[in-house]
């Protein structure tokens, strides 16, 4: 059982709440350990928990009929999974998979629906988050669909690393060419780039971002797009943050 606020404030939505808000909720909160690639709940399975990340980050994965998948959101410290037990739908349309290991605080669904119906707070805070979550998906798509590889692969670290602590990713060149979906090869080609010009730093199953400002130039509008949303949406997070 967690005793501390600050206990909570690896996620910026819990460290967001006030204190007789965050009371309730903390004693159905348990930290748990993610591993690379484990199914929190898959596409059409009823979402038995929610969770939130402090560290690990984890990816909704549209996957298709061929097998193929790719990313349409990232969850990190900044959110949550399981939203649809907030608006009725109990099940994911989504797969939910852990890409980066690390710790999340795990919730049962039914204690954050009895919350959520109970505290105004958080209800505002968490459809705050849903629409905020809601632009990553649709800006996602729309950078797939319109903008270069090499563009695609700027906003998607940019993305990943302003969900967790580090400038450092442990991820694979294929994990990256899966959340795109596109091919390896092109992956690679693309990252060469990145590290030739002296922004990241590649090796087998690790990327380190060496110069934020110079990945941000390079990347198309819908990093800028996204991050703003967030940051309009929700200031409370980075207020919190400050005051902590």
């Amino acid at each position: 059982m967690l005793t501390l606020q600050s206990d909570l404030h690896g996620n910026h939505l819990l460290g967001a709440l006030p204190a007789h808000e965050w009371q309730a909720l903390t004693p159905h909160l348990e930290l748990v350990q993610l591993r690379t690639d484990q199914l929190l709940c898959d596409s059409g399975q009823r979402i038995h928990h929610v969770y939130f990340p402090t560290t690990a980050i984890i990816s909704l994965l549209h996957t298709m009929e061929d097998g193929g998948s790719v990313e349409i959101a990232a969850v990190g410290r900044e959110g949550m999974t399981g939203v649809p037990v907030l608006t009725g739908g109990e099940t994911m349309p989504t797969r939910v998979q852990v890409q980066c290991p690390g710790f999340a605080y795990r919730m049962s669904a039914s204690a954050l629906r009895e919350q959520f119906g109970r505290s105004d707070f958080l209800r505002r805070l968490m459809l705050l988050y849903m629409q905020a979550l809601l632009t990553q998906v649709a800006q996602t798509a729309a950078c797939n669909r319109h903008h270069s590889l090499n563009k695609q692969l700027c906003r998607w670290l940019l993305i990943e690393i302003d969900r967790t602590t580090s400038n450092q990713l442990q991820v694979t060149q294929q994990l990256i060419a899966d959340m795109l979906g596109v091919r390896r090869e092109g992956v690679t080609e693309a990252a060469g780039k990145l590290h030739d010009a002296g922004l990241i730093h590649h090796s087998r199953g690790c990327i380190k971002v060496l110069d934020r400002e110079g990945l941000e130039a390079r990347a198309c509008e819908c990093y800028g797009i996204v991050k703003r949303e967030f940051d309009r949406l929700l200031p409370r997070l980075h207020q919190a943050e400050a005051v902590h």
